[in-house]
């Protein structure tokens, strides 16, 4: 089996730490760490250093590479252009195939998430790389929802197709669209809801003749990659689109399973997300450069002195040239900034 760590992504709801120079996934968040290094430690738990692949573009590859020298340079996958999902996950299943790994499974992985504890995660990918290597079944991973989060898309738990190592399998019976809240409503509570939650796995073979059947648009430039055909001009001719343009006609026709993700999925979307999961692991203390008075519950990144005088629940992080101050509920809202510093031309902040 293969693993492949997908990032590309800036995480605008982080700025002002994260940017174009320095993406969320690779800040030191964790324990002096960033998550993309805390996802490859994961990983060699498992893997050989030469089974694990990145695929993102030529500036994030050089900075997991400064992260991790271990990363191996012929197993980075460098897309030209963003063009969405659909193109990136077909252009990670045409590189292995071009490598000879046509029906050898493999996983994507997000490279902005934890997964914990790491030795279930590898359990999951266990029994996922099984299931690839046995079936032309579209694999992928779900969470059961404790109330409706909005953003995202839904599957129907069918029939418990494995169960092995605690690690429960089932048919996908049904998707439900983000848009679709009464439906999800009916569902809720039933314990046969789950939040779509990625890690696609199949073989490379079996994904790409998925994108024959439903996309030939794709398909066709993803093969003459393969073939040997210029990467650029070829990844060009795709045209943008989720991954989900596919997938969702995958569910309908019941060709899809879905593992319940058995460990803690923890998504660091937003300063919020950060403080409360370090608070909760006893990871967080505020520096004794910040003086708090009759102030609680705050959220500090500044390597200059704070003093916080009757606020409560803020989220305060320092930059050279940038300084954010929010309500911790309110950090969702973040990426608003970063469109309007891009609408005003502010290149230097972003």
């Amino acid at each position: 089996m293969k693993a492949v760590i997908m990032c590309g992504g800036v995480g605008t709801k982080m700025w002002p730490e994260s940017r174009l120079s320095s993406p969320k996934q690779f800040l030191p968040l964790i324990g002096g760490k960033s998550l993309f290094e805390l996802n490859w430690e994961a990983l060699r738990l498992k893997f050989e250093a030469s089974e694990i692949f990145l695929q993102t573009n030529a500036d994030q590859a050089e900075m997991a590479k400064k992260l991790v020298p271990e990363i191996l340079p012929e197993n980075v996958f460098v897309e030209p252009e963003m063009r969405n999902q659909g193109p990136a996950t077909g252009f990670a299943a045409a590189s292995l195939l071009k490598r000879g790994f046509g029906d050898e499974a493999f996983m994507l992985i997000q490279a902005d998430v934890l997964r914990k504890p790491e030795e279930i995660f590898m359990k999951m990918m266990e029994v996922s790389g099984e299931l690839a290597e046995t079936s032309n079944k579209y694999i992928t991973g779900g969470i059961a929802p404790k109330s409706i989060v909005r953003g995202v898309d839904y599957l129907v738990k069918g029939e418990l197709e494995r169960d092995e190592n605690g690690v429960k399998v089932y048919r996908v019976a049904d998707y439900i669209d983000r848009s679709e809240e009464e439906k999800i409503k009916q569902y809720l509570g039933s314990d046969k809801l789950l939040i779509h939650a990625n890690h696609t796995t199949m073989t490379p073979n079996n994904l790409l003749e998925m994108y024959k059947k439903y996309r030939l648009d794709w398909y066709e430039p993803l093969m003459a990659i393969v073939g040997g055909g210029e990467i650029v001009s070829e990844y060009a001719k795709m045209p943008k689109g989720a991954i989900e343009e596919i997938t969702k006609q995958v569910y309908i026709n019941g060709d899809a399973l879905v593992v319940e993700l058995p460990f803690e999925w923890i998504d660091f979307g937003t300063w919020e997300s950060v403080a409360r999961y370090l608070v909760e692991k006893n990871m967080y203390a505020l520096d004794s450069n910040v003086m708090q008075i009759d102030s609680d519950n705050n959220f500090v990144r500044a390597k200059k002195m704070v003093a916080l005088i009757g606020v409560n629940d803020m989220v305060v992080i320092d930059k050279d040239d940038a300084l954010l101050i929010c309500k911790k509920e309110l950090t969702g809202k973040v990426g608003e900034i970063v469109n309007k510093l891009k609408e005003g031309d502010e290149t230097n902040l972003l």
